[in-house]
Parts: structure tokens; sequence; C-alpha cells
């Protein structure tokens, strides 16, 4: 009986160390997988959240068509990313100095920028317009010649205002269109110069302002929008990827429609890329 009872507790010491071995090699596991959980790179996004309807303050979330489209596109490549409302001149320099990985906010694809950032493939065709106070002379940006401009500073509409009438007093730089806008409403300017997108949502969502847009296509052609990102970064190539998949399966379609109400010039997009 003694060696029975020897053999038998030799065996339950045995179970027991083994059943520890593997809690441990479990426990050890959960913890490695946790830790990779942990340490999952974050993609730290910039934006200027005054730019309706791309972004914008809802709330106290930024809301936008912009927004809308990066969370299908970071959920496309299988990235976690946070949105931070930097401002605008402030987004520039943070892509320069890495504080953040990219940036969203309507920014126009152009030779000069590039020098200095990377984009990623087009996703928004736009162009300059005029914002002017119903029953205004303005007919066109010619008329303009004379008058007193506003712009928002460091954007297409200063390029393609001081391309048509040169650097000067005429042409005044505001933080956002917004207050560009709300200057010209006080007199201080005769019309603002902006992106179509805004400047029709700005007027759909303030009729009592009576304002009307000018489309002038012989003086302002189209631009793009696109993603950007510090020179040479690693990002570009797997944002420019699952934005393809998110056009190519309609849900950009589906988020054009939801914001401007009508279907996207798909094709163009396409040919700009």
């Amino acid at each position: 009986m003694l060696k029975v009872k020897k053999g038998f507790i030799v065996a339950v010491v045995a179970a027991l160390l083994m059943a520890l071995a593997a809690c441990g090699k479990s426990t050890e596991e959960n913890s490695s997988s946790g830790s990779e959980k942990e340490t999952k790179q974050k993609i730290t996004v910039g934006t200027d959240a005054a730019f309706a309807p791309f972004e914008y303050m809802e709330k106290g979330k930024i809301v936008g068509f912009d927004v809308d489209l990066l969370d299908a596109v970071m959920k496309e490549a299988d990235l976690d990313y946070e949105l931070k409302n930097v401002g605008w001149d402030p987004l520039f320099a943070s892509l320069q100095s890495k504080e953040i990985d990219m940036g969203i906010s309507g920014i126009t694809i152009t030779d000069e920028r590039k020098q200095s950032y990377d984009f990623s493939a087009p996703y928004f065709e736009a162009a300059q317009v005029i914002l002017v106070k119903e029953g205004s002379s303005v007919k066109n940006a010619l008329d303009l010649k004379g008058k007193t401009i506003g712009v928002q500073n460091a954007t297409t509409g200063q390029e393609a205002a001081e391309k048509l009438f040169g650097k000067g007093d005429h042409i005044k730089k505001f933080e956002t269109t917004v207050v560009a806008i709300m200057e010209m409403l006080n007199g201080g300017v005769d019309a603002v110069i902006t992106d179509n997108a805004v400047a029709n949502e700005y007027v759909k969502n303030n009729p009592d302002k009576k304002l009307q847009v000018i489309e002038d296509p012989n003086n302002f052609t189209s631009e793009y929008y696109g993603m950007i990102f510090p020179k040479d970064s690693e990002l570009k190539a797997k944002v420019d990827e699952a934005l393809k998949k998110v056009i190519d399966s309609g849900k950009y379609t589906e988020i054009y429609k939801k914001w401007f109400g009508k279907e996207p010039n798909i094709d163009g997009l396409k040919q700009q890329s």
C-alpha cells in the first residue's frame, strides 16, 4: 500500500507541476499578446477643422467629408489613428517636424508643396470661385481688378488672387475662410476667393446673408486635394492602396453623395492618379 501511495503522490505532484507550467505559458502568451496590442502604432493625423463641409467642429467633434473618408481609408489599411485639430499653418509645421504622421484638410496638391511634402493619390476635384454679396457688379474674376479680395492665408485661393492681380494690400489674408467671409459681410473686403465646395456650403447654410457664388472656369482651373505626408513617408504607399480600394468598392461614392448630394467624377480622379 505504501508503494501505491507514493506512486499516487508522485503522479499528483507531476500533474500539478504540468498544470502550473501550462498556466504560466498561457499567462506568458496572453501577456505577450497584450503587449503587442499596446505597442501597435497609432497614426496621428492633423487637420484644420474650420473648412466645412470637409472638416469642422460639431458638438465638440470633428466631422465632415474628409473625416468620413479618412475613417474608411484607415479601416481599409487596418491602421489605428487619432485625428487632431491642429490648425492650418501648424499642420504643415507639424508634418515637417514629424509630430504628426499625415494630414487631411482639403489640401490642394501643388508642385510647390510637393517639394516639401508627399501626397496621396488625389481624392477630390475642386476649383476656386468668387463669393460676393447679392447684387454685386462682379461677374467674373477680372471684374475684381481694383477691388479688395479676402482669402485664407497660404491657400490656393491666395495663390489664385495673386496670380491674377499680383501681391499687395488689395489682397487681405485671414486665418480661415469663414473669417474672410465675415470681413466681407462687414464691408472690409469686396469679395472672397475660396474653394467651390466651401463657398457653396456657406451659402446653403446661411441664406440670410444673401451671398452668391460666381464660377469662372476661364480664370480658375480644376485642382485636386490629397492627403499629405512628411517627405519620403512609408505610410503613403499603404494609404494609396487603401484609398484605391475605397474608391473601387463604391464606399467613396457613398461618402461623397452623403456630403454633396451628387455623384463624384470617379474617372476624373483616376486620370489624375
